[in-house]
C-alpha cells in the first residue's frame, strides 16, 4: 500500500534535495516547499502524513508553519529541524505542537527512524484506515457498489465500523451530496420506531402537537442507513418491506402516500440467515436488503490494520486534549498485535484513550495500554520481545512464548535483509543495541547453521 507524502520545507536548494532524495531512497513520496507560505499552499492541494520543516526560513518561518498547521491541520505531524544546540527553541517548539525536533546534522538513517515513528497511516479516504489485504478489496468491492443504487446489507461483530463502511458507500455514490441519515433500530422504543422511520401528522396520536418527517422524507435523495436492522419487530417489516417495494411512504395518521428516491444500506451483527429460520425476520425483507450483502471481519481477522488504527486514534484524541502526539513503544505495538480484541475497533479506540490518560510523556508503554492480563495480551508483555513492525499474520488463538520468539526473529532477520545486512543500521531501527543484536543473529545461527547471515 502505498503512503501518503511527506512535505519537505526547507530554503537551501541543496539540503531540500539531499533530504528528498533520503526520503525518496527509503520507499517515501515526497513534496517540496522553500518556505511556510509555499507549504501551505501545498497542503491545501495535498494530503500529506507528516511535514518536515526547516526552522530558520524567510519570509514565514518554521515555527510560525507549525502555529499555522495545528491550527488548520491539528492531526498533522510536524518534525522541525535546526542548528544543533539551540534546546531553548527546541523545547519551545515542542510545547507548540511539533512531534520531533531534530537537530542539523543528522545522519540519513536517523531521519529515516523518526519519519517512521510520526507518519500518519494512508487511507484512499480520510474516514477508513485500511492496509490489510482483506479490507484493501473489500473497499475496492465497496467502491463499485457504490456506483450503483442497489441495496446493501453490511454485517460483521459489533465495534467492527458497520456504520463507517456505510458512509463510505454514500460518500462514494452519485448520492454523496445528498443527506445521509442513520437510524438505530434497536435504540429506538417499539411503539415510536414507526412514527420515527416514516413520519406522523399532527394529532395523529396523543403527544403529536405536530407535524413530523421521518427519516425517510429525511433521506429523500440521499442514503438512508438502517442499523442493526435485525432488531427491527416483524410488524413494522411488513411495514419497511412494502415501502421498499413501491418506493413511497405514508405518514402515521396520514391518507397521502409520498413519492421518495433513496438507497436503503442495513447493518446486523447477527447471521441473518439464522434469524430467517428462526422467524425472527422476514425472509421477503431479508431479500429485499441483501441484494449486495458485505461482511466486515473482526480485527482479530485484520491484524495488519491494528497498528496503523491505533496511530489515527491517538493522533486524534491527543488533538482534542492539545497535545503532541505520542508514539508507540515496541511492546506496546506487540502487545496491541497479540490482544484478542473481542470488542473489535470500538474496544481498540477506548483502549487508546485510556494510554493518553496513563503516559506521561511522549511514549507509550505496553503498561499504559491497561489491557487485560490473560491471553493473547499476557503472552504479548513477555520481556525481550520485538515488535513485529512489518505486521505480520498471528493466530486467532492465543498467542504463546514459542510464536512471539519466531516472530521476533521473523521481523529481526526481515529488517537486517532490508537494510542490506547493515547491523549498526538494522539495531537502531529495531531499537536495541548492537551488543543484542550480534547477540541474536549467533542464536540464530546455532539454531540453523545454514543460516546466510
Amino acid at each position: 500500500m502505498m503512503s501518503l507524502p511527506i512535505l519537505i520545507v526547507e530554503d537551501d536548494d541543496s539540503l531540500r534535495e539531499a533530504l528528498a532524495d533520503t526520503l525518496e531512497l527509503g520507499g517515501y513520496a515526497v513534496l517540496v516547499a522553500e518556505e511556510g507560505g509555499d507549504a501551505l499552499s501545498v497542503l491545501e492541494k495535498n494530503r500529506v502524513g507528516l511535514v518536515l520543516s526547516d526552522v530558520q526560513m524567510q519570509p514565514m518561518d518554521g515555527e510560525t508553519l507549525l502555529q499555522e498547521i495545528k491550527l488548520l491541520y491539528p492531526y498533522l505531524p510536524v518534525i522541525l529541524m535546526t542548528a544543533y544546540g539551540l534546546i531553548e527553541k527546541a523545547v519551545a517548539a515542542l510545547h507548540s505542537g511539533a512531534c520531533h525536533y531534530l537537530p542539523k546534522p543528522f545522519e540519513p538513517d536517523r531521519l529515516l527512524q523518526e519519519v517512521a515513528k510520526y507518519m500518519l497511516p494512508d487511507s484512499d479516504d480520510e474516514e477508513v484506515i485500511a492496509e490489510d489485504p482483506a479490507m484493501l478489496n473489500l473497499l475496492e468491492m465497496s467502491r463499485r457498489v457504490a456506483l450503483s443504487d442497489a441495496s446493501v446489507m453490511i454485517t460483521g461483530e459489533s465495534g467492527t465500523g458497520k456504520e463507517v463502511l456505510a458512509q463510505f458507500l454514500h460518500r462514494n455514490s452519485e448520492r454523496a451530496h445528498r443527506p445521509f441519515v442513520a437510524i438505530n433500530c434497536a435504540a429506538i422504543p417499539e411503539q415510536l420506531l414507526e412514527s420515527t422511520l416514516f413520519g406522523h401528522e399532527k394529532g395523529a396520536f396523543t403527544g403529536a402537537a405536530s407535524q413530523h418527517l421521518g427519516k425517510f422524507e429525511q433521506a429523500n435523495g440521499g442514503t438512508l442507513l438502517l442499523d442493526e436492522i435485525s432488531e427491527m419487530p416483524l410488524a413494522l417489516q411488513a411495514k419497511l418491506l412494502r415501502v421498499l417495494q413501491e418506493r413511497e411512504v405514508e405518514r402515521v395518521g396520514g391518507s397521502k402516500p409520498i413519492r421518495i428516491d433513496i438507497r436503503v444500506l442495513a447493518t446486523s451483527n447477527r447471521d441473518m440467515k439464522l434469524e430467517v429460520a428462526a422467524g425472527r425476520f422476514r425472509e421477503d425483507l431479508f431479500y429485499r436488503l441483501n441484494v449486495f450483502p458485505l461482511h466486515l471481519p473482526s480485527l482479530r481477522e485484520r491484524r495488519s490494520d491494528i497498528l496503523p488504527l491505533a496511530k489515527a486514534m491517538l493522533a486524534r484524541h491527543a488533538s482534542r486534549q492539545k497535545r503532541r502526539v505520542p508514539v508507540l513503544s515496541l511492546g506496546a505495538e506487540i502487545a496491541l498485535l497479540a490482544n484478542a480484541w473481542e470488542g473489535n475497533i470500538r474496544e481498540l479506540d477506548n483502549v487508546m484513550q485510556r494510554a493518553l490518560i496513563l503516559a506521561p510523556g511522549d511514549e507509550i508503554a505496553a503498561d499504559h495500554l491497561y489491557l487485560p492480563q490473560h491471553g493473547a495480551a499476557k503472552a504479548a508483555n513477555i520481556a525481550g520481545t520485538t515488535l513485529v513492525a512489518e505486521v505480520l499474520p498471528l493466530p486467532d488463538s492465543p498467542v504463546v512464548v514459542s510464536d512471539i520468539k519466531e516472530l521476533e526473529k521473523r521481523h529481526i532477520l526481515e529488517t537486517l535483509k532490508s537494510l542490506g545486512g547493515a547491523r549498526k543500521s538494522t539495531a537502531e531501527k529495531l531499537g536495541m543495541s548492537e551488543r543484542t543484536l550480534r547477540y541474536k543473529l549467533q542464536q540464530y545461527r546455532e539454531q540453523n547453521p545454514d543460516l546466510s547471515i
